[in-house]
């Protein structure tokens, strides 16, 4: 593999990150890697017909976390080289598909596009969880998922939260994400706190029924085809979409 960086952050995780990934996989395009000064823009992989980016905020760049993250964004590049259809399907489509004669706000369609790239990381996480270390996975999830619990008020009147905060209907499946990756690696026991922090957050969003969100993640089919892939989206997408809705209503008094 060629990894390139470039900016003024230590290469090392970065190249730590390719030793570990081609042990057992290879890209065949050479890799760039983008160092961003915006903190609120963590990862993402950009892919060109002679090279992959790897686009990294400096923040990240230079955290504990970083390797794990190039880790990811490896696996998103190999997805992507080989065709899998959770890295060629058009998210679009199937959130469009999923919102046939329904009406939402802008924040509810950004919402559902990062719904739809669950699905996608499950897939490269697939890859991600069995060629590198896990715990410093595992502790992240449950750090970012306790965050979006801490920034749900837990106090409520006549049905509408008092204060502005993480969207309870967002963490919920977040939640579900995060336990149904972890599960679907056998990387949690029965008693782990991150199957609190999942209650606390359907807790929080009564309207998401948070185990069929985690089932339908853990579940996903490793060879599935595009038609399949589309069902599963679409699925999601409504779902999340009614269980807005179902929240949006007033609170019976």
């Amino acid at each position: 593999m060629d990894v390139r960086v470039q900016g003024a952050v230590p290469p090392g995780p970065f190249l730590g990150a390719r030793d570990l990934f081609e042990a057992t996989h290879d890209l065949e395009k050479p890799v760039r890697v983008r160092v961003r000064d915006d903190p609120d823009e963590r990862t993402w992989a950009g892919h060109y017909d002679d090279h992959h980016v790897l686009n990294i905020s400096r923040q990240a760049a230079t955290s504990i976390m970083a390797r794990e993250l190039a880790l990811h964004e490896y696996a998103h590049m190999h997805r992507h080289e080989e065709a899998h259809p959770s890295h060629t399907f058009d998210l679009r489509e199937a959130v469009y598909l999923g919102l046939a004669g329904k009406s939402v706000e802008r924040r509810v369609l950004h919402q559902c596009r990062q719904l739809a790239n669950h699905a996608k990381d499950i897939y490269a996480d697939d890859i991600t969880l069995t060629v590198g270390p896990t715990d410093k996975l595992v502790t992240f999830l449950e750090s970012e998922l306790a965050a979006s619990v801490a920034d749900n008020p837990r106090e409520r009147r006549q049905g509408h939260r008092l204060t502005a905060g993480a969207d309870p209907t967002m963490t919920a499946v977040n939640a579900a994400f995060a336990v149904a990756l972890l599960e679907r690696h056998d990387l949690l026991d029965d008693d782990h706190r991150i199957y609190a922090l999942a209650h606390a957050a359907s807790e929080d969003a009564p309207s998401v029924d948070v185990d069929w969100f985690r089932t339908r993640f853990k579940t996903l089919a490793t060879d599935v085809d595009e038609s399949a892939y589309r069902r599963v989206l679409v699925d999601l997408v409504q779902a999340f979409v009614d269980a807005q809705d179902a929240t949006a209503r007033p609170a019976a008094d």
